[in-house]
């Protein structure tokens, strides 16, 4: 199926990065804390794989209270992880969803969930941000996985750390 012309508005993006003149001041400042959750797995190596985000994103960003958790099926939880933040110093608590796009788990679970871990520290405030959504940095990172698992099928490179003992990134016929 061919996606269609564009139904949505697109000058609504949130695009801020520098990578992209988005030309916003960073509002985050010493004392915030923030908690990246992702929706959860069985799959252990799953899991790890939303720390190691983290750890690339506290790095990067160089803010000093970044947390991981997983909204269920797996710890730390999201109450977990704003105990962390509050334990680390923050006085207000940033949940970024990484989900692509806003559905139930935005809409309902992940507010319900912060909400209930933030009963505990009425003194510290918390904001639920937007998911990934449409963002122009997204195509290039579709991009380079396209082309990297490509590369990876032409015998051109190494598989990569996701799919590394798969066997998953293969041609199929």
């Amino acid at each position: 199926m061919a996606a269609s012309s564009s139904p949505l508005n697109l000058s609504r993006l949130c695009v801020a990065s520098a990578a992209n003149g988005g030309g916003f001041r960073n509002p985050v400042v010493e004392g915030d804390g923030i908690i990246i959750v992702d929706h959860g797995s069985r799959r252990k190596e799953s899991n790890l794989m939303l720390n190691e985000f983290v750890i690339m994103f506290r790095d990067k960003t160089k803010y000093p209270i970044v947390e991981p958790a997983h909204m269920e099926l797996a710890e730390p939880s999201i109450k977990n992880a704003f105990e962390s933040c509050v334990e680390q110093g923050a006085r207000r608590v940033i949940v970024s969803p990484f989900f692509l796009f806003p559905g139930r788990h935005w809409h309902q679970d992940i507010p319900s969930l912060t909400a209930e871990a933030a009963k505990d520290h009425p003194e510290v405030s918390y904001v639920i941000t937007a998911p990934l959504g449409l963002h122009e940095l997204l195509v290039d990172v579709v991009n380079d996985r396209i082309t990297y698992c490509l590369n990876h099928v032409a015998g051109e490179k190494e598989e990569c750390s996701v799919c590394a003992g798969t066997g998953k990134c293969r041609l199929y016929n």
